[in-house]
């Protein structure tokens, strides 16, 4: 093995995306990335927005948190499936910008500027 110290990605997208968390999980790591993902997939597992499902203090809290692990990271992968960035996840990549971080998108000739939907237009199934 290397001397160089693998590096470390970020995963940021929203939660309804499990199975593509998982599939890119997967794939940096195996590219011999450390991954650093979000906890739990309320959307997915719970059927709604963090701020539903656990309620604001707890989501104010998750998203301090997925900061702090951009702040860990040597770059962002965002999970952009159907181009799809919510509002949550353009706040993660503004931070990262902020920070120099280089970031990378699941969906190529995507960037920021992508279409955000809000909660109630729904939003694409999958990538």
């Amino acid at each position: 093995m290397s001397d160089a110290q693998p590096r470390i990605v970020c995963l940021c997208g929203s939660t309804r995306f499990k199975r593509e968390f998982e599939e890119a999980n997967k794939q940096e790591t195996l590219a011999g990335r450390i991954v650093l993902s979000v906890g739990f997939f309320a959307h997915a597992d719970l059927g709604g927005h963090a701020e539903e499902t656990v309620g604001p203090e707890i989501k104010q809290r998750l998203d301090e948190l997925h900061l702090r692990k951009i702040d860990l990271a040597d770059e962002v992968v965002v999970i952009n499936c159907g181009r799809y960035i919510g509002q949550s996840t353009r706040r993660e990549i503004e931070y990262a910008e902020r920070l120099g971080k280089p970031i990378r998108y699941l969906e190529e000739n995507c960037d920021a500027d992508a279409i955000v939907l809000q909660p109630e237009e729904g939003g694409p199934s999958g990538c």
